[in-house]
C-alpha cells in the first residue's frame, strides 16, 4: 500500500498507512498475492527465445518478494442499501506493468464477488493515475460519484 502511494506522491511520509492496515485487515478482507515463478522448458528455448513463465495467486503470505497484490473489503452501496465489495488496493511492480496482471487480477476478484453474491465492486482511483483509470475503463468500470476534498490548511482563505 505504501508503495502504490509512493508513486503518486513522492514527497508524503505514508508510515501512517500501517493503522490503516490495522484497522481494516481482516478475515473478511482478503488480500491476495501474486508470484512470479520461472517455469523451466523441457526444450532449450529457440534463439532469441525467453523461459516460460508463470504467475501464482495465493491468498496466504507472500513469497519474499511479490510482483502484485489484491486487497478487498466491504462497502454498503449508499442508494440500495447492499454490501458489495470494495477494492483497497491493487498495486504491480513497475517493472512487471501491462503485461495483463492487473486485469488478471480484477477478473479474479469479479468471479470472487460474483460467487459471494455481490452485484458490483467499488473502488477509488486518483485522478491522476491515468494507467489505473484507463484499466478501470477497460474493463467496463464507470465513475458513480466523485469524492472531493477541500484543504483546511490554517493560511488559506475564501
Amino acid at each position: 500500500m505504501q508503495r502504490t502511494y509512493q508513486e503518486a506522491f513522492p514527497q508524503q511520509d505514508f508510515s501512517h498507512l500501517a493503522r490503516t492496515v490495522e484497522q481494516y485487515f481482516s478475515r473478511e478482507t482478503p488480500l491476495w498475492w501474486v508470484d512470479f515463478v520461472e517455469v523451466e522448458q523441457e526444450e532449450a528455448p529457440e534463439a532469441g527465445g525467453e523461459s516460460n513463465s508463470k504467475l501464482g495467486v495465493s491468498p496466504s503470505l507472500p513469497s519474499s518478494s511479490p510482483i502484485a497484490g489484491l486487497w478487498v473489503g466491504n462497502a454498503i452501496d449508499q442508494v440500495q442499501g447492499d454490501r458489495h465489495a470494495h477494492i483497497f488496493l491493487l498495486y504491480v511492480v513497475p517493472e512487471h506493468r501491462r503485461q495483463g496482471i492487473g486485469t488478471a487480477l480484477m477478473r479474479y476478484v469479479e468471479n470472487w464477488a460474483r460467487a459471494r453474491g455481490d452485484h458490483q465492486i467499488g473502488l477509488q482511483v486518483f485522478q491522476t493515475n491515468t494507467a489505473a483509470l484507463n484499466l478501470y475503463n477497460q474493463l467496463g468500470y464507470e465513475t458513480q460519484s466523485l469524492w472531493m476534498v477541500k484543504s483546511l490548511h490554517p493560511y488559506k482563505y475564501d
